[in-house]
């Protein structure tokens, strides 16, 4: 990670967030040759709209045909399935129910037949009442038909973003974080931005902020031509013990500003139900509401009712940085070096290779492709596969819940992409996650970690 310059130094590229789009932006352009930067005004990489999802890899089957969106998912689809080996990525391949419970419901089923046709997933079945509840037994009463969409798959939505800025940094991007964008002004072929790490200067400046996306760009051109709107969704994750009831992923039929309450397990082996649709005006703060959090478990209850037997082990809220247009909101600018990449929603995760590719294509600048790039392996937390634990010399349990070794602890603190918050070492290893939330394992973490985060779990001496 580099440390902050008095003076300015140059890039091809100055890519600004490092959400799941900017991190896969950044690797795109740092394998076709670009010299990039990265730029984060948080201490830490996925610490805004990235932190929190429903962890799906879509296929754009309800996308909306024709669009920007639907390509980009569709080629996101395509190219993390075909990376994700080399990367050492999970992929749980369950499929999903698209479930309707009303008959009015049922009867929108035939469009979003053809709506996913049109986008290219034509395998698609639909399905009676009974056929789908044959193949998810323990759906509640009032199933009235579904569809199956076989593509629709699980990831871990974490380790998928460090694996693609970990590529981009071992093949020459530079990682700034605490360096949020106060302006910036265009100079002949290059900007000269100036940023709380200092100034840089870039050919090329790619506005991928995410909630602050419209912010960004007013510093930078004087005004936005998109504004965010904040909307907030909030989840609930039952224990381990309830991941048994759901095989696929469980989808309503969607509205026209929202997929729904969706049931799926997680990749780490957990079930999760949401999220909610709130609009709301804060961009930094996603509260939890317990009349909300009622009624999403009692929502889920109906769709799984045995879910009533099982404990919820945590809880949480996100948002995602919607804005007053449905569709994404993805501009270049060629004479002014700048593109923005803005209104990316829900399906970023999905969308982020393609949004990547779609990116790189708008700026027409000679690159020559890194001939034979680096490819880091990132761990694997998925329980679909070997763990940590399960091989030996890991240095032993510290997380029990979420079983995560002193030696995971120990490389996630470590590297080009070192976790350096509490929040990013969560996301990097699962520790403190599971159902005891840190009580058994916080103080041995907080020994573990004492002197190598930029923001430390406990207060140090001095400290107010």
């Amino acid at each position: 990670m580099t440390t902050p310059e008095a003076t300015a130094e140059h890039y091809d590229v100055a890519v600004i967030g490092a959400g799941v789009v900017g991190c896969a932006i950044a690797r795109r352009f740092t394998l076709d040759g670009a010299r990039v930067v990265v730029l984060e005004k948080a201490a830490e990489v996925l610490d805004g709209a990235s932190k929190a999802n429903s962890a799906i890899l879509h296929t754009g089957f309800d996308a909306p045909v024709g669009t920007l969106e639907a390509d980009c998912i569709r080629a996101g689809h395509a190219e993390y399935r075909e990376i994700r080996d080399r990367l050492g990525l999970p992929l749980i391949e369950c499929g999903a129910l698209v479930v309707a419970w009303t008959a009015q419901e049922a009867a929108r089923l035939p469009a979003l037949i053809e709506t996913a046709h049109a986008n290219g997933v034509t395998d698609v079945a639909p399905l009676s009442a009974a056929q789908a509840r044959a193949l998810e037994p323990a759906l509640g009463p009032g199933v009235a038909a579904a569809f199956r969409v076989p593509g629709e798959s699980l990831i871990d939505p974490w380790s998928a973003p460090h694996g693609y800025l970990a590529q981009a940094l071992l093949n020459g991007a530079t990682l700034r974080c605490e360096a949020e964008v106060h302006g910036g002004v265009r100079n002949g072929e290059s900007w000269r931005l100036e940023t709380a790490a200092g100034p840089v200067s870039a050919r090329l400046v790619v506005n991928a902020a995410g909630l602050f996306g419209d912010m960004v760009e007013t510093r930078l051109l004087g005004a936005a031509t998109f504004r965010i709107r904040p909307r907030k969704g909030q989840f609930v994750v039952f224990d381990k013990t309830a991941a048994a009831l759901a095989g696929h992923i469980l989808l309503p039929v969607p509205t026209a500003t929202t997929k729904g309450i969706v049931v799926c397990r997680t990749a780490w082996g957990n079930l999760l139900v949401g999220p909610t649709a709130e609009e709301q005006e804060d961009r930094t703060t996603a509260t939890l509401d317990g009349p909300t959090l009622a009624r999403l478990r009692a929502r889920a209850e109906e769709i799984l009712p045995a879910l009533a037997g099982h404990e919820i082990t945590a809880v949480y809220a996100g948002l995602r940085p919607a804005t007053e247009e449905k569709g994404f909101r993805v501009r270049a600018e060629p004479a002014a070096g700048y593109i923005a990449v803005g209104g990316i929603r829900s399906t970023g995760l999905s969308a982020a290779l393609g949004l990547a590719a779609h990116v790189r294509a708008l700026w027409d600048a000679p690159l020559r492709p890194i001939a034979d790039p680096v490819w880091p392996a990132m761990p694997n937390l998925a329980e679909t596969a070997e763990r940590d634990w399960q091989r030996p010399g890991n240095g032993g349990i510290v997380c029990h819940c979420e079983r995560v070794t002193r030696r995971e602890v120990e490389a996630a603190l470590t590297g080009p992409l070192a976790a350096r918050t509490f929040a990013g070492l969560k996301r990097r290893t699962r520790v403190t996650m599971g159902r005891c939330q840190g009580f058994g394992c916080g103080a041995e973490i907080a020994g573990i970690t004492a002197g190598r985060l930029a923001v430390p779990m406990l207060p140090r001496d001095g400290d107010e």
